[in-house]
């Protein structure tokens, strides 16, 4: 019986021993990570990120929470992923903080970017509109010489024309003294085909930036994977 009990505590320890005390060093997610980031897989990346003697486990319950979904966990409150036992509201705002990071890299380097193109507007938002679950539209406001003064929410919801006040659009515009605004939002389906809706508030906003003197430069629909598409380029609601 006491070499019966013996075994069975001793297999309970071993199960019980975090995955990192039984990993050769070269093999641990902080060595790997040190010597090629970019062939770590996700659990390892996270738990890099998570540390302590418990990282590996507490990535896996992690990852399995949001089915390894990396936008799913871009998108969870920080409240949300402390609810994965191990990970408290330090550890879950480092890990936002992460993530958030990741996508900074895509960012011009420039304090005030200059917008030249509808494919330099798109860099400044498609990274992280692209991952919203939601509609957001959003508005760059732009000096004389096209430069971003501020990137600015406008709303959330459905963009149709029935539901998106023009006025509200151009009033940051209006206070910031903003020569030029560049209109984005995103289609959370992925898609970023133009709608009619989004055609008919385009025309409204091109009229109601000439009645204020403030020109609507484009209007940007992102998708998903880095997919977006110019209305101006495509002639719609610009005439």
């Amino acid at each position: 019986m006491d070499t019966t009990n013996s075994l069975l505590l001793q297999t309970i320890s071993t199960y019980e021993q975090p995955k990192l005390k039984s990993m050769p060093l070269r093999e641990q997610p902080a060595y790997r990570v040190a010597q090629n980031a970019t062939a770590c897989n996700l659990t390892e990346l996270m738990a890099a990120v998570i540390g302590g003697q418990k990282q590996i486990e507490i990535a896996q319950t992690l990852l399995a929470r949001f089915d390894g979904d990396i936008r799913r966990l871009y998108q969870a409150h920080p409240a949300e992923l402390a609810k994965v036992k191990g990970i408290n509201q330090t550890t879950a705002i480092r890990i936002k903080a992460a993530l958030n990071l990741g996508l900074r890299l895509n960012l011009p380097n420039e304090e005030r970017p200059v917008i030249n193109s509808p494919a330099d507007a798109a860099a400044l938002v498609q990274y992280e509109m692209g991952l919203l679950e939601k509609e957001h539209l959003r508005t760059l406001l732009l000096d004389r010489r096209n430069r971003v003064l501020e990137i600015v929410e406008i709303y959330q919801g459905s963009v149709s024309s029935s539901q998106v006040r023009v006025g509200e659009v151009f009033q940051a515009a209006v206070g910031r003294m903003a020569s030029a605004i560049v209109v984005c939002h995103n289609h959370p389906s992925g898609d970023p085909t133009p709608s009619p809706d989004d055609v008919a508030v385009t025309r409204a906003m091109v009229q109601a930036g000439k009645l204020l003197d403030i020109d609507l430069l484009d209007h940007l629909v992102i998708g998903q994977a880095g997919k977006w598409v110019s209305l101006k380029e495509r002639g719609l609601g610009f005439t």
